[in-house]
């Protein structure tokens, strides 16, 4: 997979991480440097860590399915996809979103929360055969300077934008899936 492929699904894996950094950005008090960066920092290191999950535990059994990989990594990609859609459409009140403390429990949260689709997009790395360690590294990074800037965004912004960005990373997804699959089916 090249590396414009990968800087788009990690782009797009890491714009629920930019969406909830936005949200704290918008809902914590007194943000300092610290807390920016430990926010930032929890959302990347579990993007980063749960592709190489889903990539570890589909590895043992990609041989067996090598025929209908594509489809698998088109079919995962555009769940997720519409599932980022779909949350992106929901309409939350302003005070569900509100907070006054990023407390461990709620980074843990946010960075499982965050990270789901991710675990899936390695499931569909492993299916594909893509050495994990550079995807890791690039989703990491992505995910972590995105998330920087949102934090960043969101204490001078209104909250509007973070479902925006939401819908465009499903539909960014869908679109890799979409590639993929082209790809696998007509020129190979």
């Amino acid at each position: 997979m090249d590396f414009l492929t990968l800087f788009f699904i990690a782009f797009g894996l890491s714009l629920d991480s930019f969406a909830v950094s936005l949200a704290n950005g918008l809902s914590i008090k007194k943000l300092n440097a610290w807390l920016i960066f430990k926010s930032s920092a929890n959302l990347a290191l579990f993007q980063g860590i749960m592709p190489f999950i889903g990539w570890y535990l589909a590895s043992g059994f990609q041989h067996s399915i090598q025929d209908y990989d594509h489809w698998i990594a088109f079919v995962l990609l555009f769940l997720i996809g519409s599932k980022m859609i779909f949350e992106s459409l929901k309409h939350y009140h302003s005070d569900e979103i509100r907070s006054q403390q990023l407390t461990r429990l709620k980074l843990i949260g946010q960075g499982i929360g965050t990270s789901i689709d991710a675990l899936a997009v390695g499931v569909s790395f492993a299916f594909l055969e893509i050495d994990i360690v550079i995807p890791v590294l690039i989703i990491f990074l992505v995910t972590f300077i995105l998330s920087l800037i949102g934090i960043q965004i969101g204490k001078f912004y209104g909250q509007r934008l973070g479902k925006k960005m939401e819908l465009l990373g499903g539909l960014i997804l869908i679109g890799i899936g979409i590639k993929i699959l082209l790809e696998h089916l007509y020129f190979q």
